[in-house]
This record gives C-alpha cells, sequence and structure tokens, in this order.
C-alpha cells in the first residue's frame, strides 16, 4: 500500500461525479452489442461447437438443475470471461450509471450469455468470473480511459489519446464515436477523470527456478499503477485501485501475472499528523501464470492500512488484511473431466510493511496467503504461499534501481492421490521509471 510522500491530493472531478445523464436505450444497446457480437463471430466465424444454440437447448439450459462446472482452458475461464464481462458492466457505466447500478447488469449479461449463447451446461465458475471479475475489470478500465483522453488536447496526440482510452475501454470509445465527442475539443470539467496516478515501470532481468537444480535466467518487465490514494475518497467505490501486471521470458506464457485491487468502501480508525489508519474493503482479481503453476481467484478483502510518519524523511507503511476467496482456480497434477485444475474457495490473509527514507532509499515485504478446498474437482485442498522483499535505490529523480527476490509455492493434499508441492523462487534486478499523473 506504499505511496509517494506527495500522493495525497484533494481530487476535484472523479468518475463518480461525472454527468449523471443516464441513457437506457443507448445502455441496453450496447449491452445487446455486447452478447451479440462475441456469439456471432463464435457461430459464423470461428464456427465453434457451443455456439450452435436452439430452443430446446435454451429451454434446457433455464432449467437450475443444467448447472455445472465446465472444463474449459484456464485463461479462457480466469481472464476471458472476466474480460467479456467488463463489457456488460461498461454498457452501462459509460451511459450515465453509477457504480453500484451497473453492477446488476454484469449479471444479467452472464446469466443470458450462459443460458442462451452456448449449448453447453450453464456454468457456475463462468457465471461468478464473468460477473464479479468483469465488475473488477469493467470499473478500472472505466477510469482509467476517462484519465488517458484529455478533451483539450489536439491533432495526432488527442488521436493517440482517443485510441489508447477505446483499447482501455471499448464501450467508453463506442460511446465516444457515437455521441460525436471523438477528437472534439471542450471542456473537461464534467468529463475528464482528475484522479492522481503513479506508475512503476520496471524492466530488467529474471532468474528463476521450479525445483529443478538448472536454474534459468530471462527479461521481464512490470507494471504498477496506483490509482487515487486510500486516504482520500475512501468511501466511494473503485476510489483507490491497485493494478500489477508481469510479463517476460517464461516456458509458459509471456503475462505472468494481472492483479486489480479496487476499493469498495473505507473507514477511518485513527488520524493525527504523525499516523493514519483506516479499514479498507476491497474487491479483487488475480490471475497468475508461470512455469511453476498457475492460479486465479477472485475475493473480498478488508484491509488495515497505515501510515507512519516518523520524521520528515521517514515514512512507514503497514497493511494486515483477511479475505474470502469466492472461487479459485488451482492447478491440479491429476486431471478430471480433461481439466488440469480445480476449482475451491477458502480464505486468505496478507501483510506488508515498507519504509521510505528521504524518498531515496526503501525496502517493501510482502506477504500472501491463501486456503481453499476443493468445489469441483479431486476431492483435495490446497495452500498458497507468496513472499517477496524489495529494495529500491533512486539514482535520479524519476529512476531507481532495484533488487527482489522472492518464492510461490503452492502444495495440494490430495484425499486418492500423492501430495504435490510447487516451487517458484525468484530473484529480479531492474531499472525502474516511476512518474506521478494528474
Amino acid at each position: 500500500m506504499r505511496h509517494p510522500p506527495d500522493s495525497v491530493l484533494r481530487l476535484t472531478t472523479r468518475p463518480d461525479e461525472i454527468s449523471r445523464h443516464k441513457n437506457f436505450g443507448n445502455a441496453a444497446l450496447d449491452f445487446g452489442l455486447a452478447e451479440l457480437i462475441p456469439w456471432t463471430f463464435d457461430r459464423y466465424v470461428a464456427n465453434k461447437d457451443y455456439a450452435r444454440i436452439s430452443w430446446k437447448v435454451i429451454g434446457n439450459n433455464i432449467k437450475p438443475s443444467s448447472w455445472e462446472f465446465d472444463n474449459d482452458g484456464f485463461q479462457t475461464n480466469q481472464f476471458g470471461h472476466p474480460y467479456h464481462g467488463s463489457n456488460f458492466y461498461s454498457a452501462f457505466r459509460v451511459n450515465g450509471y453509477s457504480f453500484w447500478q451497473a453492477a446488476p447488469a454484469t449479471f444479467a449479461g452472464s446469466y443470458l450469455w450462459e443460458t442462451f449463447a452456448e449449448n453447453q451446461p450453464p456454468s457456475p465458475n463462468d457465471f461468478i468470473n464473468t460477473s464479479y471479475g468483469g465488475i473488477i475489470l469493467g470499473e478500472m478500465t472505466y477510469r482509467l480511459a476517462n484519465k488517458i483522453i484529455n478533451n483539450h488536447t489536439r491533432g495526432a496526440k488527442r488521436q493517440i489519446e482517443e485510441v489508447a482510452g477505446f483499447l482501455v475501454n471499448p464501450m467508453n470509445g463506442l460511446k465516444r464515436i457515437t455521441t460525436g465527442k471523438w477528437g472534439k475539443v471542450y471542456g473537461n470539467s464534467t468529463e475528464r477523470d482528475s484522479s492522481h496516478i503513479y506508475a512503476e515501470f520496471d524492466l530488467g532481468a529474471r532468474t528463476f527456478n521450479t525445483g529443478n537444480k538448472d536454474k534459468k535466467t530471462g527479461w521481464y518487465g512490470h507494471i504498477r499503477l496506483l490509482y487515487g490514494t486510500p486516504y482520500e475518497n475512501y468511501r466511494t467505490p473503485f476510489s483507490n485501485i491497485a493494478v500489477n501486471a508481469e510479463f517476460g521470458k517464461d516456458d509458459s506464457t509471456l503475462v505472468n501475472v494481472l492483479s486489480v485491487h479496487g476499493s469498495l468502501a473505507g473507514w477511518e480508525i485513527s488520524s493525527t499528523e504523525s499516523h493514519q489508519h483506516l479499514a479498507i474493503l476491497s474487491a479483487n482479481y488475480d490471475y497468475i501464470r508461470n512455469v511453476a503453476f498457475f492460479f486465479g481467484a477472485q475475493s473480498l478483502r478488508l484491509n488495515i492500512v497505515s501510515e507512519y510518519d516518523i520524521s520528515k524523511n521517514v515514512i512507514i507503511n503497514t497493511s494486515l488484511g483477511g479475505s474470502v476467496l469466492i472461487l479459485g482456480a488451482v492447478p491440479d497434477k491429476y486431471p478430471i473431466r480433461g481439466r488440469n485444475y480445480d476449482y475451491g474457495s477458502g480464505a486468505g490473509i496478507n501483510l506488508s510493511g515498507g519504509i521510505s527514507i528521504a524518498d531515496k532509499l526503501s525496502y517493501n515485504i510482502n506477504y500472501r496467503g491463501g486456503w481453499l478446498v476443493t468445489l469441483n474437482g479431486n476431492a483435495s485442498h490446497y495452500f498458497l504461499h507468496t513472499l517477496s522483499t524489495e529494495f529500491s535505490y533512486k539514482i535520479l529523480k524519476n529512476l531507481a534501481i532495484n533488487a527482489e527476490p522472492g518464492y510461490l509455492t503452492l502444495s495440494g493434499y490430495y484425499k486418492h492421490f500423492d501430495n504435490v508441492n510447487s516451487r517458484y523462487p525468484y530473484f529480479r534486478t531492474s531499472i525502474r521509471y516511476a512518474v506521478n499523473f494528474q
């Protein structure tokens, strides 16, 4: 939860304060497009068998007894479905509806897709991933898209902003095209998000192993965005968002980590000139995929966030939290029904602390642990542990060198099979460029 000393700023215009002119007709149209375009592509371009629907199939799908967990691939279920759900959410969000007003549309869109767009039985894992994950990704991309576009800019720069905003949130870009706002120069007072963003861009080398004697080394990159601050407007949903994305040379996939944590509500515990203590309730989306193991989860977490101003040059930040793991996907060495992962629910804990000295030298340590009991898959339960530490030294105003040792472990305990332990120790070194956006 560490943030730069100058990030505690009064927000003047937030997405929740943007024009509240609700347009149900446009929202319903966008919602319909989010349903029809993917189905049309699957049915007539990709020629997918599951898109061949009939009234008989639909009649069977709407029966509650028809629901069952599916065996689709990890990336499809844990990333594809949440992304699809973000479009259902954004269809209403970009048309004047608030966070809580747009959220039900995501559940409705997910239900309609499960029952009317596929000939496979509706699956509870898809419904949860599309709905809950869609809300988290939808609100995050909606806010970032509103931050990217500045209605005062012109020419090539403005077109780059518009395209970037469209790629981040297609529904927001579609609205700007259909309403004539794309490229139009006008005031930002009720359109542009003025929340503060702190961003870090890392590029370096990563050494890792998976229990074998031989270590592997490759390049890696990391992007970290802190939108807003936990100490301002914390009663507004997603006024504070943390986004982490990691990618690099690995044996499995280019994208190794994508996590989005957005605040839902906050309460002040204590505040003086020397310290601040808050309780923050957050909605969380996590996607991990590397050579050792993969893991995806959606959770609800309560964090106690504290900042201690020891002196003018020394600041300490801590965070302690517990979470409910609503649904997690955990790799299973013993595939069942052709699926190499299990679905489960459970609980988690997280601890972190950091110290910043003279805004020059910093040290951070983070621990996250999770326990899941299998709901669908082999009879089992799992423990996940991640521990990382980071040393950072600023060599220039916006440039720092970093060293980060850490590890991830996943232990599976099976009723009918041998237990499994996966380990992913690593060491990273990088150059970091940090920048503040206002």
